[in-house]
C-alpha cells in the first residue's frame, strides 16, 4: 500500500482501534484498561508526530492506569515541557512521568531524523498490534510490550507456551505496514498478575456483547495484510459469528475463519456464505 494512502488511513485506523462507545462498555477489568492505554499511547504518539517541534525526536510513550511515561531525548527544556503538556492534554491521562532528557547535540543531527510520516505510521502500527493482541483469546493475558521503528516491530515480554509466542509474532507480522518482527518474547511460568488477568478475563467472556465481538472481528479482518477485509461482512448473534462476502481462495477463507474464531467471546463460526472465487493451488 503506498505511503500516502497509509497516511490518509492513519487517522481512520486509530479511530478504528477505539471503535465505538459500546466497545469500551463491553470490555471490563484489566483488558479494558489495557485497551484504553493502547489508544492513549496512540493518541500521544500521533500528537508528537504532528507537532513540528517534537516530530524529529525518537520519543517513547507508555501508559499505565492514566499515567503516561515519556522517555527519550529532546533538544531543549521547552521541548521537554511541551511534550509533557501534550500528554497531559490527552483524554484519560491524569499524570505524566516525564523522563525526557535534554541533549543540545540533537540540533546537529537534523538530516538523519525520522520523517513525520514514518513516525505517524509507526505509532499507528504499535497501537494496532497491541489491540490485536488484546482482542485475541490466546494472547489477551500475556505481558507483551510492542515497539515499532521504521516498520520494524519488536515484541518483548513473557508467554507460557511456544504456540502463544508464535501467535503473537504472527499477529504482528500479518499487520499491513510491518516489515520485520523481532520476537523477543521469553517463555516462562506466569506471574501472579498474569494469572489473575487470565482468570478475570475468562469470567468476563460471557459479558462481551455481540456488537463488541462483531467490531473486533471486522477490525482484525481489515487490518490483516493478507485479506481484503472490506469484502467480508460480519454479524454476531449469541456469540456465533457469521461471515459473508467474497474471498480470493480457500486459504483466505480458512484464514478469515481462524481469525474470527480466536477473537475473545466467539462461540462458533458460520462461514457457509463466505464465497471462494477460486480453489487454492495444491
Amino acid at each position: 500500500m503506498p505511503r500516502l494512502r497509509k497516511l490518509a488511513l492513519a487517522g481512520t485506523t486509530l479511530a478504528l482501534l477505539g471503535l465505538a462507545p459500546i466497545a469500551a462498555q463491553a470490555a471490563s477489568g484489566d483488558i479494558a484498561g489495557q485497551l484504553a492505554a493502547a489508544r492513549q499511547e496512540g493518541s500521544i504518539w500521533t500528537s508528537f508526530a504532528l507537532n513540528k517541534h517534537l516530530s524529529p525526536f525518537a520519543l517513547s510513550v507508555k501508559v499505565n492506569q492514566g499515567t503516561a511515561v515519556l522517555e527519550g531525548k529532546v533538544e531543549n527544556e521547552v521541548d521537554r515541557q511541551l511534550a509533557e503538556q501534550i500528554a497531559l492534554d490527552t483524554s484519560g491521562i491524569n499524570k505524566v512521568d516525564n523522563r525526557l532528557t535534554v541533549d543540545p547535540a540533537l540540533a546537529e543531527q537534523a538530516p538523519a531524523r525520522q520523517p513525520i510520516a514514518q513516525k505517524l505510521e509507526d505509532a499507528t502500527l504499535t497501537a494496532t498490534i497491541k489491540s490485536k493482541l488484546l482482542w485475541n483469546s490466546i494472547t489477551q493475558g500475556l505481558d507483551i510490550s510492542v515497539d515499532t521503528v521504521a516498520g520494524v516491530v519488536t515484541l518483548k515480554g513473557h508467554a507460557q507456551t511456544v504456540d502463544a509466542k508464535q501467535l503473537a509474532g504472527q499477529l504482528a507480522k500479518d499487520t499491513d505496514g510491518v516489515y520485520v518482527v523481532n520476537n523477543l518474547i521469553s517463555l516462562g511460568a506466569p506471574d501472579s498478575n498474569t494469572t489473575r488477568l487470565e482468570v478475570d478475563t475468562r469470567k468476563t467472556e460471557d459479558s462481551l456483547s455481540d456488537a463488541w465481538i462483531t467490531s473486533k472481528v471486522k477490525a482484525s479482518l481489515v487490518l490483516d495484510r493478507h485479506l481484503d477485509g472490506l469484502s467480508i461482512d460480519v454479524a454476531t448473534k449469541a456469540g456465533i459469528v457469521s461471515l459473508t462476502g467474497d474471498v480470493a481462495n480457500a486459504d483466505q477463507k480458512d484464514m478469515a475463519v481462524q481469525m474470527a474464531r480466536n477473537i475473545r467471546g466467539v462461540r462458533g463460526i458460520d462461514a457457509d456464505l463466505l464465497k471462494v472465487a477460486k480453489p487454492s493451488a495444491d
